[in-house]
């Protein structure tokens, strides 16, 4: 099949396709005499996986080390599982800076209470003076 059905099949669009063939996630496809990119059913799989692995926010670093062990089907499924517990951690970070971005934002709403002029807007005159905090160094994947 042609990059075109490729990106259909596995319901991406072609410069996806180009783009982890790039990464080397996708293997290169073989050419036609014309060349022409041909990709089989080993791809589709493949891209569908990649895919998979993105709709769980995983890292392209993940996916790759996935894709690893998986191209190794006899090996344990341990280091799988360490991939798994690793980003499982990364997502647990996440939800507590986001909750503390949360709070953040509640506390800023806490000062507009009523509707007024936006001069006098709480939310705007908080804002304004707020203390830049350096950004610190997260401790997630993304």
């Amino acid at each position: 099949m042609k990059i075109g059905e490729l990106a259909q099949a596995a319901q991406c669009t072609v410069e996806t396709v180009r783009y982890y063939e790039k990464e080397g996630l996708l293997p290169p496809a073989a050419r036609t005499p014309a060349n022409f990119r041909q990709y089989g059913a080993e791809h589709v799989e493949r891209l569908r996986f990649i895919r998979n692995c993105r709709a769980l926010d995983m890292s392209q670093e993940e996916i790759r080390r996935l894709l690893a062990l998986a191209d190794q089907p006899a090996l344990g499924c341990g280091a799988v599982n360490d991939v798994f517990d690793q980003h499982i951690a990364h997502v647990d970070e996440r939800i507590r800076e986001l909750e503390q971005l949360k709070q953040a934002l509640g506390g800023l709403r806490q000062r507009c209470q009523s509707e007024q002029a936006v001069d006098n807007c709480g939310i705007l005159h908080a804002i304004a003076e707020m203390e830049s905090e350096p950004r610190h160094e997260r401790h997630t994947h993304l």
